[in-house]
């Protein structure tokens, strides 16, 4: 650990566009001294441009494997997290990325600067959210602060190339790919400018003021964008959704997926993202991965891979055995073998290397050799015998390398002829040489060879962005593009179809449907944001023209829509313009304007809200009109208040009740009360109390539609019209519709209410039939349950419920049932539960 360690650790977590690298800027300089750890080259030289803009170019110093600018009196420094100098002291210390902790290739990096760099009076971790259980482990004390998202990051489906809109960022994940897509853009639309990781800070920075200046409307990257580079993207938009991670092609991570679509939008600008739609497809979001990035709610990590970052250079054998040493944490992962360890313990099993490495001196020398990075990707073996090249002239001799030979490997790099792809080679060869030129004791002169390779790379740098330049941009197609809004939108012309297109100038933008407006995310113009600014004013007045429609309307125009799952709603001519919502009583819901409504005037939307209010007031009197009419007697105060409190829990149960929850306001009733009663339609069955005109389809629907709004819930699955029999749904929420839609829940099936009471009817009169008195068993005909779709399971629960027991059988091969209760009960017993037999019974006589 760093002898620092006893200062605060302050953990800045949060998704992108959080303004965590701004927050730790201002922190640093705010302080004596500081330095930052970034995990770009190109990043670390972003901030250091920011930081020279604050402190001045003589405090400021940048330092990366092939670039070094150290002032004398430098007191701020940026670095990559690799070329951090932990042997020095700073005030601040900020580690930015810190997630790339969990990263097979460069995480053990990153891990050994979380747990060892430390300034004397803070340290600062920039991370994502998912990194927070690693710190609780690794970091106890750090204090942990959330940064959400300036803006929204909205999802926005696939889009053609030819569709994308301005400011989009297309993100591939190989250089073949991302100069196809951008040969392709060039075509389409004049042209992109072109990042990826491989180009030097001059070229990429020429190429990114390129778009920023608006020279070009698109920008194709690999996922090297993903990484804090600040440009003005309004869009990303995938490629692909797989790269190859050096040993094998996987799908990305939701987080690396929410790390590059989160360049999309700038502070509190909003931004959308997508992917490219390719005939042939390679696959889009997953719903679970849409939701997971807008919400920015990712898996948090398990492990983060380590290793020794302070390591023993005893000899060879104590280095390597140090390096693969396993971590004693649970939450740390020994990295996986990187290409610094492969070269080493391969010019391990060198005779020579073993020979002339003795000592601590030439041990530390031959790792340091080790770490020349694979700048041009040739992989262990080849790159091995450069690093054994290198470490035979530092350990022979001065300990320096010939001038001579670095010379010459110099000038077969200095030529600017050739394509893009022979000049990003030179450039990545002359990263090596400039890496090794700013060793300080490998060479005689490094400072004049770290001169000449920066000299070398800025000239190949132009190159490329010439390269770049001429082969993906079209000037004079992107000058046209942007002419074609130079009328203002004023002059554009907006026509909306009968079917509802709308179009600015000729260009469809989406469909007007009802009063919703869809933009066609398919049809995406060079210059949406000025055809929809155009649509927007001219669609005013078409919107208040279909309001008044909406209003003069005739009532066959509007509809009921009760898709189940979505809440309840009111179309207009097939488009929803209202949903209903939780009202003063079940027949009187509220009427909610849809959000598209809101573009109207208040006495607008006051006159389409009563014209709906009319609609379904007339609806629900001319379909639930029996329902209507005891809700009313329940509140007139002429009614008796006995059939009054009958009438009450009817209403609010919706017209269908089971008999025993009413019993007491039935035994309250006299004959007049029951005849009034009758008049209305109501039917006091032997289990249930119901109307027999609400069973039908639409008075179901109607009656479950308006439950549901008063509820404030989702639509359930409505029963199949004309049921008779269903079986016995397990979701709660549908057997609960099922009971008011009218049906009756017998074991394994329901039987709607009124063919119960059919069945109960012609069970008594068969029982009175057969045996006089009623006392004798008796065999009901098989026939009738069957007709009806009621298995022999679900019937017996029906005897039971009305009051029959199983008798013994004779000869007859079919079920006898026996009535439990032969005398009539008398007059104070009828309301007792159980007796609905006797309670029929006793209406008839009355009847």
């Amino acid at each position: 650990m760093s002898r620092f360690a006893a200062s605060p650790v302050a953990a800045v977590l949060g998704p992108t566009n959080t303004g965590k690298t701004h927050l730790a800027i201002e922190r640093m300089c705010g302080h004596s001294s500081g330095m930052m750890g970034f995990p770009l080259r190109l990043l670390a030289r972003e901030v250091y441009e920011r930081i020279v803009a604050i402190k001045g170019r003589e405090r400021v110093a940048l330092i990366t494997g092939e670039e070094k600018i150290l002032p004398d009196h430098a007191r701020w420094f940026c670095c990559t997290a690799e070329s951090m100098p932990l042997d020095r002291e700073f005030a601040f210390v900020a580690i930015d990325e810190a997630q790339l902790s969990a990263d097979p290739e460069r995480g053990h990096v990153f891990t050994d600067r979380l747990l060892r760099a430390r300034g004397r009076d803070e340290t600062m971790i920039l991370g994502s959210e998912t990194l927070r259980p690693m710190l609780r482990q690794l970091v106890p004390d750090a204090e942990i602060i959330n940064r959400p998202r300036f803006s929204t990051l909205t999802y926005s489906g696939p889009a053609k190339l030819s569709r994308l809109p301005p400011r989009s960022a297309i993100v591939a994940f190989s250089a073949e790919e991302v100069y196809a897509v951008a040969e392709m853009l060039r075509r389409l639309r004049g042209g992109a400018a072109v990042v990826m990781g491989a180009l030097s800070p001059r070229t990429r920075n020429a190429q990114v003021a390129m778009f920023q200046a608006g020279e070009v409307d698109y920008l194709v990257a690999t996922d090297a964008i993903g990484m804090g580079l600040n440009m003005d993207v309004a869009h990303v938009a995938f490629a692909s959704l797989k790269k190859f991670d050096g040993k094998r092609s996987r799908r990305l991570t939701v987080s690396e997926m929410a790390q590059i679509a989160g360049r999309a939008g700038r502070h509190q600008r909003d931004g959308t993202f997508g992917t490219l739609a390719v005939e042939g497809g390679r696959g889009g979001f997953d719903e679970e991965e849409v939701e997971a990035i807008e919400q920015h709610h990712f898996p948090p990590l398990e492990y983060l891979y380590w290793r020794e970052g302070a390591p023993d250079f005893a000899s060879v054998d104590a280095l390597i055995a140090s390096l693969e040493k396993r971590p004693t944490s649970a939450v740390l992962r020994m990295a996986p073998q990187a290409i610094d360890l492969a070269v080493l313990k391969r010019l391990a099993d060198e005779g020579w290397v073993r020979e002339r490495t003795r000592g601590e001196r030439l041990v530390k020398r031959l790792w340091g050799a080790c770490g020349l990075p694979d700048f041009r990707k040739t992989g262990a073996e080849p790159h091995g015998r450069l690093v054994a090249r290198i470490y035979r002239h530092l350990s022979e001799g001065n300990g320096h390398i010939p001038a001579q030979w670095f010379a010459d490997e110099i000038a077969r790099l200095d030529s600017v002829q050739g394509d893009v792809e022979t000049l990003s080679d030179r450039i990545a060869a002359a990263r090596t040489w400039a890496y090794i030129a700013h060793r300080a004791d490998w060479l005689d002169e490094p400072l004049k060879w770290a001169e000449r390779t920066r000299v070398l790379e800025e000239k190949l740098s132009d190159a490329l962005h010439q390269r770049l330049t001429q082969r993906f941009v079209d000037r004079r197609t992107a000058v046209l593009m942007r002419d074609l809004g130079a009328r203002g939108v004023d002059a554009l012309p907006v026509t909306v179809a009968e079917d509802g297109a709308v179009a600015v100038d000729g260009e469809t933008i989406g469909r007007l449907e009802g009063f919703r407006f869809k933009a066609d995310h398919l049809a995406r113009h060079h210059d949406m944001k000025r055809l929809m600014a155009a649509a927007e004013r001219r669609l005013g007045g078409e919107l208040s023209r279909r309001a008044k429609a909406l209003v003069e309307d005739g009532d066959p125009a509007f509809s009921l829509d009760t898709d189940a799952g979505r809440p309840v709603a009111i179309f207009w001519r097939g488009d929803i313009v209202a949903r209903l919502e939780k009202g003063r009583d079940l027949l009187t819901p509220k009427i909610t304007l849809y959000k598209a409504l809101d573009a109207l005037s208040p006495d607008e939307r006051k006159a389409v809200a009563d014209r709906l209010a009319r609609w379904i007031a007339f609806e629900v009197n001319r379909v639930l009109k029996p329902l209507v009419e005891i809700g009313t007697a329940a509140r007139d105060k002429a009614v008796p208040p006995a059939l009054r409190g009958l009438y009450a829990p009817l209403a609010e149960a919706g017209g269908v009740a089971a008999r025993q929850t009413l019993e007491p306001a039935i035994a309250a009733i006299d004959r007049e009360m029951r005849q009034a009663a009758a008049k209305t339609g109501l039917k006091l069955g032997t289990l249930d109390v119901y109307f027999p005109a609400l069973l039908k389809p639409e008075p179901v629907r109607w009656r479950l539609a308006l439950a549901t709004a008063f509820d404030n819930g989702v639509m359930p699955v409505l029963p199949p019209p004309g049921a008779a029999a269903l079986a016995t749904p397990a979701d709660g929420d549908a057997f609960a519709a099922f009971a008011r839609a009218g049906y009756r829940p017998l074991g394994a099936q329901m039987l709607r209410v009124d063919l119960a009471e059919r069945l109960a009817r012609i069970a008594h009169d068969r029982r009175m039939g057969e045996s006089g008195n009623g006392r004798a068993a008796f065999a009901p005909d098989p026939s009738l349950a069957t007709s009806l779709g009621l298995r022999p399971p679900s019937f017996a629960q029906l005897m039971l419920a009305l009051g029959f027991r199983p008798a013994e059988a004779d000869g007859d091969a079919r079920p006898r049932w026996t009535w439990k209760g032969a005398k009539r009960p008398r007059r104070e017993e009828r309301a007792r539960p159980g007796n609905a037999f006797a309670a029929l019974a006793a209406i008839r006589a009355h009847e």
